[in-house]
């Protein structure tokens, strides 16, 4: 009896261990969408695969990698472990968060934050890794930050490369509650001035703290950041709607924040559109009720809707999350 019980239990490992990371939903909560405290996540579709870059959330001095996740159903991901980290960039010493991803001439370009700068005077900034798949494993780009400096009071964090109509792409970041937007190099080694001298545009709406977000609908520009403390239950997403990438962005409302009933401190967000359609799903991270810890933060999805002014509707933040949605 005793051989039989082990065999079954050592096969039963060997089954685990052959079926890799895939983490298998099952009932109908798929809210956090995976397992582990992960913040700050880039929601994107590569393929016929949704992407989740997330932030690996713990106390800074252990920010020293990053993690990502696939999925072909938006339900059971599957998880691909230490893509980057800070043996790679050897400038990057801590705090490695908000990834932003760029998939371009055949190659994966991973922007990142390090090293929380607090002055001109300390080494970081926001980096970039580029490497032939979007699970890795990432190289230092450039060998050093791509922008380590601060401009128009925005701290150098949570960057956003937007790929704008006519093939232009552009960085939209800033902590501090300022917010720039600049023009970047084709080969994204650094920055090209606009036509009126200045490289770092200040566009700051009412109201931003940190992470911003950019897509377009129907030819409007929608931009979209993070309001109110990380630590703390106020954490939420606003928006506004303009024209060009350069605004006046008019801040219209909240869009994510918390309830009491469900998750606290709903925020730092990104927004996949299922390619062809209509269809717009908002990833954020969240914190579980009576967490108290400031990193114990999970990633969901929640579906997004518009009203027919084009308006966004507020998100109810949800256990059951979503739906499979296979990607055709």
């Amino acid at each position: 009896m005793y051989k039989i019980s082990h065999f079954i239990l050592l096969s039963s490992f060997m089954l685990l261990c052959l079926t890799g990371m895939a983490q298998k939903r099952t009932g109908n909560n798929h809210n956090p969408v995976f397992e582990g405290w992960y913040a700050d996540p880039e929601g994107i579709v590569f393929g016929d695969k949704y992407w989740i870059f997330p932030t690996y959330s713990a106390p800074y001095n252990e920010q020293v990698f990053m993690d990502c996740f696939s999925s072909s159903d938006l339900v059971n991901w599957e998880k691909h472990e230490r893509i980057i980290d800070t043996t790679e960039v050897k400038w990057a010493w801590r705090a490695m968060w908000a990834p932003a991803i760029v998939q371009k001439d055949n190659k994966y370009f991973l922007f990142f934050a390090a090293n929380d700068i607090q002055n001109d005077n300390e080494e970081g900034g926001i980096g970039i890794g580029v490497a032939d798949r979007p699970e890795g494993p990432y190289k230092d780009y450039l060998g050093k930050p791509l922008l380590d400096k601060f401009h128009n009071g925005a701290q150098p964090i949570d960057q956003f490369v937007f790929q704008d109509e006519d093939g232009q792409y552009y960085m939209f970041y800033g902590g501090w509650r300022h917010c720039n937007v600049a023009k970047m190099k084709d080969d994204f080694t650094g920055f090209v001035p606009f036509d009126d001298g200045t490289t770092f545009k200040e566009i700051t709406p009412e109201g931003y703290v940190e992470g911003p977000f950019m897509f377009i609908r129907n030819g409007k520009y929608y931009f979209m950041w993070s309001e109110g403390g990380w630590t703390g239950p106020d954490y939420s997403v606003a928006y506004a709607i303009a024209d060009s990438p350069f605004g006046p962005f008019n801040r219209i409302g909240k869009i994510l924040k918390q309830d009491p009933n469900v998750a606290t401190g709903a925020g730092h967000h990104s927004v996949i559109q299922v390619p062809g359609t209509d269809e717009y799903y908002i990833v954020y991270h969240r914190r579980p009720l009576g967490e108290t810890d400031g990193n114990h933060r999970e990633t969901c999805i929640d579906r997004m809707y518009f009203d027919e002014n084009g308006l966004i509707k507020p998100v109810k933040i949800t256990f059951e999350g979503v739906s499979e949605r296979p990607l055709k």
